[in-house]
């Protein structure tokens, strides 16, 4: 996948919302949150360096570490895939909260899913603590169908 050419125009709003979380602003989160802002669908960490690339120099490791960044400051989400491979998304300026997921059962792509209430009451077995609940919906994406 070629560089984002709007990645760099998604900088600023990218280091607004990191100004805003109250943490540190350096280059690689810049960059990694811009990348992650301007797609619609979740981001493998693969599909982050790809898109980086030409934007920003920076290494495999530190991409990894600026995504499980982000995802401790709330500025993203991890989504497991069926792959077992974990994709971003970023969380808009909103909690990343509990949310539904549609996952493309033919290309992979994932995408939030915001007006499904993710929320479910459960009835837990005596002595069980509910503690996260992922909703994923699998189907077929416009561009597959």
């Amino acid at each position: 996948m070629p560089p984002s050419r709007r990645t760099g125009n998604r900088i600023p709003e990218a280091q607004e919302l990191i100004r805003a979380a109250g943490e540190r602003l350096t280059s690689p989160r810049s960059a990694v949150l811009a990348t992650l802002l301007d797609s619609v669908e979740a981001l493998s960490h693969h599909d982050v360096e790809e898109r980086l690339r030409g934007v920003l120099s920076v290494d495999r490791v530190t991409v990894y570490r600026v995504l499980d960044w982000l995802t401790g400051a709330g500025l993203a989400h991890r989504i497991a895939g069926d792959d077992r491979t974990w994709r971003f998304n970023a969380s808009r300026g909103r909690k990343a909260g509990p949310h539904a997921h549609f996952t493309c059962s033919a290309c992979g792509k994932t995408v939030c899913l915001e007006d499904v209430p993710a929320k479910l009451a459960l009835r837990m077995p005596k002595g069980f603590v509910s503690r996260e609940i992922e909703l994923n919906v699998r189907g077929v994406c416009s561009a597959c169908h």
